[in-house]
């Protein structure tokens, strides 16, 4: 389904990053993908611990530093700037991907370019002649990790759906994806498809329907405000 661009409405990135940290359990383990899923970080809830895990060899990242604060040998995936909280651990790029693939992480947040309602994940290439490849981490995580988020706009920037019946771009990951965080809304993927558990302000059934492509169900709670809770990492 194509569609023409769209009135802004919904959640802002900022506030699609708090409404996902408010889903992550006391004490989890967490790696975050680059893009949208780095604004995370900034919004841990009050009272609760979040470990977080880069891929280029740290436990224990922290909120990105002010600015001229700098360091430039401390660095996310996405050769961001980040800090270390007390405690935190370096070690080698390939003990990090032992940590991943020996499952020791609870949870990861990925962007995506698809995601299908069956839970598969695209969001390394497009396949196009002359795209550029950058899978990094993002086949260990999704196979690694016990629970995997994404987080990204509902459309791209010419209105085409994200959220789809089937991916159409090469794949990161077949059903991997457990929740999804858009601008619009928050759905869980299901043995029964897609289920809407909650609507950004001011989004309608009717616009969420007509900007996937792919069937909804609404849950419960669809539609009302910030709800927290479901597919939480076991």
């Amino acid at each position: 389904m194509t569609t023409t661009a769209r009135a802004r409405r919904g959640w802002t990135p900022d506030e699609m990053a708090r409404r996902l940290a408010m889903d992550i359990p006391d004490g989890a383990y967490v790696n975050l993908g680059i893009g949208l899923p780095e604004l995370v970080a900034q919004f841990v809830p009050a009272g609760r611990e979040v470990v977080y895990h880069v891929e280029n060899g740290l436990l224990g990242m922290g909120p990105a530093p002010t600015p001229g604060e700098e360091d430039p040998e401390l660095i996310n995936a996405g050769k961001k700037p980040v800090t270390a909280i007390a405690g935190a651990a370096y070690f080698h790029h390939a003990d990090s991907f032992a940590m991943i693939r020996g499952g020791h992480l609870d949870l990861c947040v990925l962007g995506a370019m698809q995601v299908s309602a069956d839970g598969d994940l695209a969001n390394w290439t497009t396949g196009e002649p002359g795209s550029i490849p950058a899978v990094g981490g993002a086949m260990d995580l999704v196979v690694g990790v016990k629970a995997v988020y994404v987080l990204t706009q509902h459309t791209t920037k010419s209105g085409e759906p994200k959220i789809v019946s089937a991916c159409t771009y090469p794949l990161t990951g077949r059903r991997c994806v457990h929740r999804i965080y858009t601008d619009l809304a928050v759905m869980d993927v299901t043995p029964g498809g897609l289920v809407v558990v909650e609507l950004a302000p001011g989004v309608t059934v009717d616009e969420i329907e007509r900007l996937t492509d792919a069937r909804l169900s609404m849950g419960p709670a669809a539609g009302a405000p910030s709800v927290a809770g479901g597919a939480s990492p076991s």
